[in-house]
């Protein structure tokens, strides 16, 4: 059985990059949806899959989030893994198709859902912003935030892997990019700007572009919805293998699932430190 990917929203469901790219089961929101049938739901997921991986933004509403955790607890099951993104909602939905291409490859359960931690640090996400006024989630200096009520401003801000923030203007380049192929996807919001492919796509050597609806929860992370989200990412699937393989497994102590990287991605443990060696006798 293959591993299913599982989100918070529809609007993290991007298309898929291949024929062989499956789809990702959105699971409803508190308010949409009764506690017993979102159990019943994600039961038949585990049962069908055999584990479920579950993708979501650190945005997402607390009750969002507690909904997850008690279901898991309600169904005591080994088999569901919650992963908590720490990238703008764009980027996390980068990320969920990033696992579900490689979740019909010859990965065990416990690595793919480890290896959400090794691919995010491979997508430049982030956005321009028409204000930086309410923005909290990457630095902003005091000069930024003064700057960023004077009429027309824009700024180009980076949230990962290395935070950067600049304000737009000519002759300013596009932040720090990758160093490696990537393409890019845009979610357009409330902001009119042309600079993502007029200047970030020359400047990354981005090779496609690609367009998404904003996320809902896009505004929220960003602190205005005045905006346009972007991410380049890794599109091809032999280059996300090889880049999984290259890790070293493990194998988690607590749950006994396959990991790569320093902590479980099922039951979050963290790989056990080497025991030290006993100290050598002293020489008076």
């Amino acid at each position: 059985m293959s591993t299913a990917i599982a989100v918070t929203s529809a609007d993290l469901v991007l298309p898929p990059a291949d024929q062989r790219t499956p789809t990702a089961a959105v699971l409803p929101a508190p308010g949409t949806q009764p506690l017993a049938s979102a159990v019943a739901e994600l039961q038949l997921l585990v049962d069908r899959y055999g584990h479920v991986i579950v993708v979501f933004p650190s945005s997402v509403p607390t009750a969002t989030e507690q909904r997850l955790y008690a279901i898991r607890s309600l169904l005591e099951s080994d088999r569901i893994a919650l992963v908590k993104s720490e990238l703008p909602p764009l980027g996390t939905a980068v990320l969920a198709r990033q696992l579900r291409q490689l979740s019909v490859c010859d990965f065990s359960p416990g690595v793919v859902a480890s290896a959400a931690r090794l691919l995010a640090h491979y997508i430049y996400a982030g956005a321009v912003l028409g204000s930086v006024a309410k923005l909290d989630r990457v630095p902003v200096s005091l000069k930024s935030h003064v700057k960023g009520w004077m009429p027309g401003a824009q700024f180009a801000v980076l949230a990962g892997p290395v935070p950067q923030l600049d304000r737009i203007g000519p002759g300013v380049p596009p932040p720090a990019g990758p160093e490696f192929a990537t393409e890019l996807v845009l979610a357009r919001g409330q902001l009119q700007t042309d600079w993502p492919t007029a200047t970030l796509v020359p400047g990354w050597q981005v090779r496609a572009v690609r367009e998404a609806p904003l996320p809902a929860e896009s505004p929220r992370w960003w602190g205005t919805g005045r905006l346009v989200e972007f991410a380049a990412y890794l599109p091809d699937l032999p280059v996300l293998h090889q880049l999984v393989s290259s890790v070293r497994r493990e194998t988690c102590h607590w749950c006994a699932m396959e990991l790569i990287g320093d902590r479980c991605g099922f039951c979050s443990a963290p790989l056990p430190t080497a025991e030290p060696h006993a100290s050598a006798a002293r020489v008076p």
